[in-house]
């Protein structure tokens, strides 16, 4: 019957821990968009990964043209 004096403040500590982090998350933005990152995932992005040529590398190549 003792553990009861420490395990309900415990449980009451933690549950007000958790609603304060999902608060201060709210506040963050972190719940803004909800379809975005699902959707993110769908887009083609290879484009990104392939490197550009620098300008003196395409001037120089117009120049041997």
């Amino acid at each position: 019957m003792e553990v009861i004096f420490i395990l309900l403040p415990l449980g009451i500590f933690i549950a007000l821990g958790f609603l304060g982090l999902m608060i201060w998350s709210w506040k963050q933005g972190q719940f803004d968009d909800l379809e975005g990152p699902a959707h993110r995932i769908l887009y083609d992005d290879d484009q990104d990964m392939i490197p550009h040529q620098d300008e003196k590398t395409q001037k120089g190549s117009i120049k041997k043209k």
